[in-house]
Order: structure tokens, then C-alpha cells, then sequence
């Protein structure tokens, strides 16, 4: 016959935990140079015509002039142009000619 204290289910009350201390280590912050996340989310970039036909085909990001990488999904009428690729974009020959259209 088996003794209550021989039953593996039954819980064991604990002990009162003894005092312990914590150390708090300082390290030095990694700062990566990052624009906000929604910076780029405000404004309509420009990006290669042929570009933006063979992502909404293939489902595959763009990178436009300023550097932002994403899959156009809405009407880049809606937006101000991104001022960085506006200014990347005129300093291009022909600034404001050409095959780029906003996005």
C-alpha cells in the first residue's frame, strides 16, 4: 500500500524562497541610423514604370529612387511625392522627363 506522501501528483508545498539580488549590467546601445517606420508610408515614391507592372504581376517589392523597398498597393495620387526622391529624381538627366512615375 502506498503512503500519501508516495503519490508523484500531489504537489509539495515550497519552501519560503531565500532573498536573492539582481545585477543590472549597463551595455551600450546599438543605434542603427533608421528613418520612422511611417516616414516613408506618407508620401508617393518614384519608381520605374516597368517596375511597378512586374510587381503587380509577380508580387515582388520595388526599391524606389529614396531607397524605400515595398509591393505598391494604393493610388499614388493620393500622396505627396517623397520629397528625397523628387530631389534624387531632378538631379537625374532630364529631371522631369523620363520613364519614373510615382508610386
Amino acid at each position: 500500500m502506498s503512503s500519501p506522501t508516495d503519490d508523484p501528483f500531489r504537489t509539495q508545498p515550497e519552501a519560503p524562497a531565500a532573498p536573492s539580488r539582481t545585477a543590472v549590467l549597463d551595455r551600450e546601445e546599438q543605434v542603427e541610423e533608421q528613418a520612422s517606420p511611417g516616414d516613408h508610408e506618407r508620401f508617393a515614391h518614384y519608381v520605374k514604370k516597368e517596375r511597378i507592372m512586374e510587381s503587380a504581376l509577380s508580387g515582388d517589392p520595388v526599391i524606389a529612387l529614396c531607397g524605400k523597398v515595398w509591393v505598391p498597393g494604393r493610388d499614388p495620387k493620393r500622396f505627396p511625392v517623397c520629397p528625397t526622391c523628387k530631389e534624387i529624381y531632378e538631379t537625374l538627366s532630364g529631371g522631369g522627363k523620363g520613364g519614373d512615375d510615382k508610386s
